[in-house]
Parts: C-alpha cells; sequence; structure tokens
C-alpha cells in the first residue's frame, strides 16, 4: 500500500483506538495526538482524514441517539461495511493511481537524467561544432524529444492525482446517498411498526370493556340466583318450623282425643271438635309440604338454568 493510503488508514485506527481506550472523545483528539501514535505522514494528510472521521463520528452519534438502539445499531453496521467497501475501492483506486504517478515520475527521472548526460554532450559538442553541425541539430532535437517526454508524463502523473480525487468524491457522495436511503427505510419502518401497535392497543381495549361486562353480568345472574336461594332456603326453614309445629300439636291432640274418648260421651262432641281440626291442620300440613316441594323444583330448576348459561357463554380471553 502507498504512504499516503496508510498514513490515512492509520489515522483512522489510531482515531478508534484513542477512543475505544476511553483516553479521548472524538471531538478532543487532534493532529498531535494522531501524529505522536503513527509517526508517519504529514500533518495536512493527518489533518484532512481526521476531520473526515470527525464528521463520520459526528453522523453517527446523531443517527444513534435518533433512533432505537436496535434499529441505530444496525444501522451503524451497514454504514460500517459500505465505509469499509468505500474504503477499500478508494485505497485499492489511489494505490493504482500512486503507482502510475511514480511511475511518470521515474520517467521522467530518467528523462531528466538522459537530459542531464545530453547537456554533458552538448559542451563536448561545442568544441566540435563546426565540423559536427549535423550531429549537434540531431542532438537537440533528441534533447527536444525528451523534454516533451518528460512533460507528457508530468502531464499524465497530475491526471492521475486529479482522477483519485475525483474516484475519492464520487465514492463519498455514494456512501451519502447510501446514508439517506437507508435512513429513509427506516424511518417507514417505525411508522408502520406505530400503527399497528396502536391497533392492537385498541383491540386490548375492546376486548378488555367487553371482558368486564360479561364479567358484571354474570356477577349480577349470581347475585340473583344466591338471593333466590337465600329465600328459597329462609321459606323451607319456616315451613319446617311449622310442620314441627304442627306434628307436636297433632300429637298433643291426639293425646287429648285418647283422654277424651275415655272420658265417655260427654266429651264426644268435643273430641270430634278436636278430631276435625286435627285434619285440618293435616291438610294444611300437606299443602305447606306441596308448597316446599314446588319451591326445591324451582330452586333446582333455577339453578340448571344458570348452569346452562354459563356454559354456551363464550368464553372471552383478557
Amino acid at each position: 500500500m502507498s504512504r499516503i493510503s496508510d498514513t490515512r488508514l492509520r489515522t483512522r485506527e489510531a482515531a478508534a483506538q484513542l477512543v475505544a481506550s476511553g483516553r479521548r472523545l472524538p471531538h478532543e483528539i487532534t493532529v498531535d495526538l494522531i501524529y505522536a501514535e503513527i509517526r508517519q505522514g504529514s500533518r495536512t494528510t493527518i489533518n484532512d482524514e481526521l476531520k473526515l472521521w470527525k464528521d463520520e463520528q459526528a453522523r453517527n452519534d446523531a443517527l444513534a441517539a435518533a433512533l432505537p438502539p436496535a434499529v441505530a445499531n444496525a444501522m451503524l453496521s451497514v454504514w460500517a461495511i459500505a465505509v469499509g467497501q468505500g474504503e477499500q475501492v478508494f485505497a485499492q483506486r489511489s494505490e493504482e493511481m500512486e503507482k502510475e504517478a511514480a511511475a511518470a515520475s521515474a520517467r521522467a527521472r530518467s528523462l531528466e537524467a538522459d537530459n542531464a548526460q545530453l547537456q554533458a554532450q552538448v559542451h563536448a559538442l561545442h568544441a566540435q561544432l563546426d565540423d559536427q553541425r549535423p550531429r549537434l541539430t540531431e542532438a537537440l532535437t533528441e534533447r527536444a524529444h525528451a523534454e516533451a517526454e518528460r512533460d507528457s508524463a508530468l502531464r499524465q502523473a497530475q491526471d492521475a492525482i486529479t482522477e483519485r480525487d475525483a474516484a475519492r468524491r464520487h465514492s463519498e457522495h455514494a456512501l451519502r446517498e447510501l446514508q439517506t436511503a437507508h435512513a429513509r427505510e427506516l424511518e417507514a419502518s417505525r411508522s408502520a411498526h406505530g400503527e399497528h401497535e396502536a391497533a392492537l392497543r385498541t383491540e386490548v381495549t375492546q376486548a378488555t370493556s367487553r371482558l368486564e361486562a360479561v364479567q358484571k353480568h354474570v356477577m349480577l345472574q349470581t347475585e340473583e340466583a344466591r338471593e333466590a336461594q337465600r329465600r328459597a332456603e329462609a321459606a323451607l326453614s319456616e315451613i319446617r318450623q311449622r310442620n314441627e309445629q304442627l306434628v307436636v300439636d297433632a300429637q298433643r291432640i291426639s293425646a287429648d282425643a285418647a283422654e277424651h274418648r275415655r272420658l265417655a260421651g260427654r266429651q264426644e262432641k268435643q273430641l270430634d271438635s278436636v278430631t276435625q281440626e286435627a285434619y285440618d291442620l293435616r291438610l294444611e300440613r300437606d299443602v305447606l309440604a306441596r308448597q316446599v316441594a314446588l319451591l326445591q323444583g324451582q330452586l333446582k330448576a333455577r339453578k340448571e338454568s344458570s348452569s346452562v348459561r354459563k356454559s354456551r357463554r363464550p368464553r372471552h380471553k383478557a
């Protein structure tokens, strides 16, 4: 690799090492610090390459701050690959141009040496000028031709340097266009992601509202069923108490009836009355028993209906 390309590459490597080691921030790195690290090249070349490197670091930092970490890391990786490819193409083309310039310079130096020899010959030929005029004319012609070749070689070297600078500018322009295109793609991706996330949040909110409404309805139905069960149990308890009381009363009346029958005929009317009362109480007890059975049937039907509704109701996920 040529000396100039090597100086630029080592400038970038030294700057990156200073930042990675934590000794300096990108804006704190100077030409003197770089020169102390690499010990080669001109300060002008180092300064130009260092300015380009700092500009790239500033753009990378601004991009990383504006994007999410994962997207910024992906963008920086793509950027690093593009920069590396551009530097590789630039270095290859610069090396070719510098080889051509070196060859042209070598030819120029060779021509200069030839020119020096020709000048020596001219001095030697001055003594023989009168009788060797044709040879002098030929030598002057060769000298003019050599100078023309030297000038042509110098122009070729200058053209090679100009072409190298143009190639570098083209490479930098291509890199900027690539960065802009990636920035647009990332912005579009971030916008689409935000719209999708908003739609998902809306769906979750609606599903949560529907679930809360269903839960409230189920709780209301359950509470109504429990209240109906409590009323039925209270009525059943009351009926059982009345039935027990009726049984006690019937037992007492039966005892009284037996006692009355033993008292003979004068208490027969009273016995008939008591018997009739006992019969009426039995009828009332049967009516109450049927009412209890009816309430139990209604309660059972209410529980079965509630179970059917729960089994038919679609399950909602939170």
